[in-house]
């Protein structure tokens, strides 16, 4: 409706503006009947008429509009900061392509290290690992070296499944359960790959350890320098305790202070791929 009232104002102007063409004759072979609100609105002063035309503009866009968030932004930063200017652009300028270079480069070599499918699980592939006692072996072990930026005190030869299980406990259990003292940045190790019974108690079953499906932790080496030890720092509760229980489910076993004599130093974890249900104790 707006619109029409507005090119019919403008039109209406445009006549009144040009005299020669109010009292011109009709050349149009085809006779076109004028309805009376046009006869009338030709006939009405220029003066009227622009009077509207400048009414019906003026309703059409509101006379202030509200601040925009990047002008909030923008009046917020110093008045030396660079690009603070309400004409430029808040985005940054293109990365220099050396720092670009050096960028891919570093992804390209974290990639070259990535086993299990998993940029973040650095190590190298060992493939498979034979024993000659019946029950050990490892069918495509994997030599890991980090897990999502946490590296480990020794390399600990694994499974895939042990592997992804480790990196996942790192993301969701270790890191979230140390999160008020600073970030994780290395494992202590006490334990990986090795073929022994259960405990070492001779007549047991084959270890997890045994099929590179287990790995003892003994301790976390903070960002500060902390080093919080199992076998020194367990209280029962804390981001030791926290950290084990978040274990529970990742792994199938996880054992710690308090399951048995054997198992007071250290958190054992496996993926014991003949467990349906977790055991965590």
């Amino acid at each position: 409706m707006m619109a029409r009232l507005l090119l019919s104002a403008l039109a209406a102007f445009a006549l009144a503006a040009m005299p020669g063409m109010a009292g011109a004759p009709e050349q149009s072979k085809r006779p076109v009947a004028r309805g009376s609100g046009a006869v009338s609105a030709v006939q009405e002063p220029a003066g009227a008429v622009q009077e509207q035309v400048v009414a019906a503009i003026s309703q059409l866009r509101p006379l202030i509009r509200p601040p925009s968030p990047q002008d909030l932004i923008a009046r917020e930063l110093p008045s030396g900061a660079a690009f603070a200017g309400m004409d430029s652009s808040l985005r940054p300028w293109l990365r220099p392509e050396s720092m670009v270079e050096l960028a891919m480069a570093q992804r390209k070599l974290r990639r070259n290290g990535a086993v299990c499918g998993d940029i973040s699980i650095q190590g190298e592939r060992e493939g498979r690992v034979r024993s000659r006692t019946r029950g050990c072996g490892i069918k495509d072990a994997v030599r890991i070296t980090s897990v999502s930026g946490v590296s480990l005190s020794q390399s600990a030869l694994l499974s895939c499944n042990a592997a992804k299980a480790l990196k996942k406990w790192v993301d969701k259990g270790v890191q979230p359960a140390f999160a008020s003292e600073g970030p994780v940045v290395k494992l202590q190790v006490a334990a990986h790959y090795t073929c022994r019974p259960r405990n070492n108690q001779s007549g047991a079953r084959i270890s997890e350890h045994g099929r590179g499906n287990a790995i003892d932790i003994s301790a976390f080496i903070l960002q500060s320098g902390k080093v919080v030890s199992v076998l020194s720092d367990w209280t029962g509760g804390g981001p030791l305790a926290d950290s084990r229980k978040k274990a529970c489910g990742i792994f199938k076993t996880v054992l710690g202070p308090g399951s048995d004599p054997y198992h007071g130093d250290h958190f054992h974890l496996d993926v014991a791929q003949d467990r349906s249900s977790t055991y965590c104790r």
